[in-house]
């Protein structure tokens, strides 16, 4: 038994920002690129991009700068709010599932699961 949850953004019961987003942001910090980004995750270059614009439009600002081709191609970089957002995000997620963490093994402890199968 493992306790499973989700953590998202939301404003008037929408969602606005959760993990998969973030991931995508994280990724394209890293590859430099909307398109590699999708790709690491199966996801198609056309899908990312609707699902970018349709945040973008959520939230009010832009997440991305991209940069036409070229002879070097072309890219995305995180806007400085775009960064914010997703490092705030990733940085509580991460102190999130410590403390989630920390409360599953004091509530749901072997005790707890040896009294379940009595």
């Amino acid at each position: 038994m493992k306790l499973n949850y989700k953590l998202w953004l939301e404003e008037n019961k929408n969602k606005l920002f959760g993990d998969g987003p973030a991931d995508i942001l994280r990724l394209v910090d890293q590859l430099g690129s909307l398109s590699k980004a999708a790709a690491e995750i199966n996801m198609s270059y056309s899908q990312a991009w609707q699902l970018i614009d349709s945040l973008e439009e959520k939230l009010g600002f832009k997440l991305l700068e991209k940069q036409v081709g070229g002879s070097e191609g072309g890219g995305s970089t995180l806007t400085n709010k775009g960064r914010l957002l997703m490092d705030t995000f990733l940085k509580f997620r991460s102190e999130a599932r410590r403390e989630m963490s920390k409360l599953e093994a004091k509530h749901f402890d072997d005790n707890f699961k040896k009294k379940l199968k009595e």
